[in-house]
């Protein structure tokens, strides 16, 4: 993969009434994604549930994905704190021609720099064929990145860390290094970030959005009249009064029940919640597949 850029969706998993992983059904989603306008897709990350799902079942799913005829769009996520289980994983991912990675730093401990540095280090000593894009969530894994912290990491390791997901906002309106790819976390920021120099996005909301998203994406880029980015922004507002995972799965599940199935804790939104999306998005003119 060259340089990172675009219109990214954090991929959704789906599953079976079982709870067990449909490797069949998320990979056909994520190829659907992409059909519908998403330049490439990030697969297994937070929006994957990916925490929640087993290595077993990871490695499956990477086997299957490998067959897809968009192969070289995704970026792989971990999902997983421990760090030899990140690295194991990685590896198995490189043996099927997966080398671009989306990897957060572990949750729920607290650390400073140093010692993400020391976790990217690792990883990066044990995979060094991998291209890996920084996730940076506060809210999930209680560490925000410093620019300090990136550029000290691509310094020592220019070949590999290649962009970072900011979804804490505290990164994409400041950092600046070349041929380094900054992706903020929600269409909201798409336009201003790409004012300022960013590469586009890498979102939940992407899943139904991609559309929309790429339009003000080629727009800017081709330096045409913005026309649906407003649009694009309270779409992406009108999701976020919900949990976003519960509220994509709730609106997915009108076009396929599957997607009803989600994995504790996680769950789906109230019928009166789901109503209310369902209505906020109607009066925006936005439906499935919409641009």
């Amino acid at each position: 993969m060259s340089k990172i850029k675009g219109i990214y969706a954090a991929s959704m998993s789906l599953f079976n009434k079982d709870l067990s992983l449909n490797i069949e059904k998320t990979v056909e989603h994520a190829e659907k994604i992409i059909d519908q306008g998403c330049h490439g897709v990030a697969m297994l990350g937070s929006t994957g549930q990916a925490q929640l799902i087993s290595v077993i079942e990871k490695i499956s799913l990477l086997n299957e994905l490998s067959k897809s005829r968009y192969k070289d769009k995704y970026l792989i996520g971990t999902g997983l704190n421990s760090l030899s289980e990140t690295i194991n994983l990685m590896k198995v991912a490189t043996t099927l021609n997966f080398n671009d990675f989306l990897i957060m730093p572990p949750a729920y401990y607290r650390y400073g720099d140093k010692e993400v540095i020391e976790f990217y280090s690792r990883v990066i000593d044990a995979v060094p064929s991998s291209k890996i894009v920084l996730y940076n969530f506060e809210k999930l894994c209680g560490y925000k990145f410093s620019i300090n912290c990136i550029e000290e990491l691509v310094k020592k390791y220019p070949k590999q860390i290649v962009g970072v997901k900011d979804s804490s906002y505290n990164l994409y309106e400041h950092l600046k290094i070349d041929n380094f790819s900054v992706l903020p976390g929600s269409e909201s920021k798409l336009l201003k970030g790409l004012e300022v120099g960013c590469a586009g996005i890498i979102t939940a909301t992407c899943n139904v959005t991609g559309g929309l998203s790429r339009k003000v994406y080629n727009d800017f880029i081709e330096k045409k009249q913005q026309t649906a980015n407003e649009k694009l922004c309270n779409v992406r507002n009108t999701f976020e009064k919900f949990n976003l995972i519960s509220g994509l799965h709730s609106f997915m599940s009108i076009e396929n029940e599957i997607y009803n199935n989600v994995l504790p804790p996680v769950s789906l939104l109230s019928e009166e919640n789901k109503k209310e999306l369902i209505e906020d998005l109607n009066k925006l003119n936005f439906k499935l597949g919409s641009f």
